[in-house]
C-alpha cells in the first residue's frame, strides 16, 4: 500500500501551520479535504484508503492560513492557493510532500 503525508510550516513565523484547509484530488476528482493540526500536520490525509500509481495533486488555502493570522496581504495575495502536482510512481511505498511557506514564496520536496 501506498501512504501519503504532508507537513506544513508557516516558515515567515517559524512555527507549524495549524489549520490550513488541505484538499488531495487525482484526475480532478475530490479524494480529501481536511485541515491541518497544531503540529502542521494532516494524519487523516489519506484514512484507509489505497494510493495506486498515477497523478495526484496537494492544495493548501494559504492566504486564508495567513489572513486568519491578521497578516496584511495585497488584494490579490501573491500567494492564495498552492497546489502541489505530483506523481506517484511506486505502488508501494511512502510518499511524504513537505509544504515550506510565507506570504511570498513556498518550497517543497519529497521527503521521507
Amino acid at each position: 500500500m501506498t501512504s501519503l503525508s504532508t507537513h506544513i510550516l508557516d516558515t515567515a513565523h517559524g512555527r507549524p501551520a495549524e489549520g490550513v484547509r488541505v484538499r488531495l484530488s487525482a484526475g480532478g476528482t475530490p479524494l480529501f479535504e481536511g485541515r491541518t493540526n497544531e503540529d502542521g500536520r494532516c494524519p487523516e490525509l489519506i484514512g484507509d484508503r489505497q494510493l495506486t500509481p498515477g497523478n495526484y495533486a496537494l492544495e493548501f488555502a494559504i492566504g486564508d492560513y495567513f489572513r486568519a493570522r491578521g497578516v496584511e496581504l495585497p488584494d490579490p495575495p501573491f500567494l492564495d492557493l498552492v497546489t502541489i502536482a505530483f506523481g506517484i510512481a511506486e505502488g508501494d511505498g511512502h510518499y511524504h510532500v513537505p509544504l515550506l511557506v510565507s506570504p511570498f514564496g513556498y518550497s517543497t520536496y519529497r521527503g521521507s
